[in-house]
């Protein structure tokens, strides 16, 4: 009966997000809501102290889990939301993109652009800074929505070739079940996947589009700014190789340098309106992910994910690792990953390949379905859940041909 409960609570979750154009009512709200009252219900549930101190434990393995996430979010969005604020992502892509360019260029370069991004930091930061691109051309709301679907489509291809890219690659890198190498091969197959979405949207497309000129003036201290970002992302990379120090950790020293040196240079009323400006814009962001990692959560506490790591086990790898793909655009992939690998299968390295590459962009497929879908629906007004299901088929096509890709390179290194 409570599992039942449980399971209605995250569908009408689920429908919450679906619906809210007709409903009107703030996705992140009804998540965060029912989130809450699912682990209530299990507090209820658990009747004696002894259940209930179990409840706690878990709980607070999610919140850690949750605060961690919220932590890094905070710190990328920081910096980002600042840069963007001082117009430096505007100067920057203009050094890098013509100010004139027809608009199948456009999306092949932003494919490519968001693809190396993502595999060298995080798929937050990637997306909030290839979604600021988009901001510095002058697109209609089609187009901008179809660049933003792309985007996440690239960024989260990018992600699955290097363990600074998605936490799912370093966990089964971490785990011994692939080398460094080998996820390097899986360069080649999301290229051809990104490239490929990104030639279907522009079947259609028409015109050359202009970057928006540039007006602003930057001072000394936001190049030092723009420094120490980019340092910081090199550093999360470098440090949690060689020391294991967790990337939130490293990203959250970086802010506190960023405000240090922010700190000498602004007047307490600038300083107050960025804050304004970060608080305003990323809020609901933060809650969204809340109330789906809540629910999420609850999902592992009543067995659910174990549930279909078992399913797993019993199936063919290749189909299995598709299939997983596909169920990581409903579910959070981190802990369908954490799930599949404590069920321990034992897989080729071909099929440790897919489960990289299905798990890394399966996500793609839903806009909820990974973080970079969840930002760019909170970024870009044009982008909800109905109106990104138009784009399911050329995405499904684009999956399947990197995952195909990706079973014919681990094959090839498995003989």
């Amino acid at each position: 009966m409570l599992h039942t409960f449980l399971l209605i609570l995250a569908v009408l979750a689920l429908l919450s997000i679906i619906f809210e154009e007709i409903t009107h009512i703030n996705k992140a709200k009804t998540t965060l809501f029912l989130g809450c009252i699912s682990w209530i219900a299990l507090f209820v549930a658990a009747g004696d102290g002894g259940h209930q101190k179990l409840v706690q434990e878990r709980l607070s393995e999610n919140l850690l889990e949750i605060a961690t996430l919220w932590l890094f979010l905070m710190s990328t969005m920081t910096f980002v939301a600042y840069l963007n604020a001082k117009g430096m992502i505007q100067i920057i892509v203009g050094k890098l993109f013509p100010q004139q360019i027809s608009v199948r260029m456009l999306m092949i370069q932003v494919a490519l652009f968001s693809l190396g991004l993502s595999a060298i930091c995080d798929n937050v930061t990637a997306t909030l800074v290839s979604l600021g691109l988009l901001t510095t051309f002058q697109l209609d709301s089609h187009l901008r929505r179809r660049m933003a679907v792309l985007i996440i489509f690239a960024v989260n291809s990018g992600g699955v070739s290097l363990i600074t890219g998605d936490v799912t690659t370093l966990m089964i890198f971490l785990g011994g079940h692939v080398h460094m190498i080998d996820l390097l091969l899986l360069v080649i197959p999301a290229a051809v996947a990104v490239i490929l979405l990104a030639i279907l949207f522009s079947l259609s497309a028409k015109g050359t589009v202009s970057a928006v000129p540039v007006q602003q003036q930057y001072e000394t201290v936001d190049l030092i700014i723009a420094l120490i970002f980019i340092s910081t992302i090199i550093l999360t990379m470098l440090l949690n190789i060689l020391f294991g120090i967790p990337p939130v950790l490293t990203f959250l020293t970086g802010l506190s340098v960023m405000f240090l040196v922010g700190k000498t240079v602004h007047t307490d009323t600038e300083e107050i309106r960025i804050l304004e400006y970060i608080r305003q814009v990323e809020y609901d962001t933060l809650l969204f992910f809340l109330g789906i990692l809540l629910l999420v959560g609850m999902l592992k506490e009543i067995g659910v994910l174990d549930q279909l790591a078992q399913i797993y086990a019993g199936h063919n790898p290749d189909i299995a690792n598709f299939v997983t793909g596909m169920g990581s655009a409903l579910l959070d992939n981190v802990p369908l990953t954490a799930a599949l690998l404590k069920a321990d299968p034992q897989l080729a390295l071909s099929g440790w390949l897919g489960l990289t590459y299905a798990v890394g962009v399966g996500g793609s497929l839903l806009v909820i379905g990974s973080a970079s879908g969840i930002i760019a629906m909170s970024k870009v007004k044009e982008l909800t859940f109905v109106s990104y299901l138009k784009y399911v088929p050329a995405l499904l096509l684009s999956y399947c041909t990197g995952y195909g890709l990706t079973l014919l390179l681990g094959h090839y290194l498995n003989n």
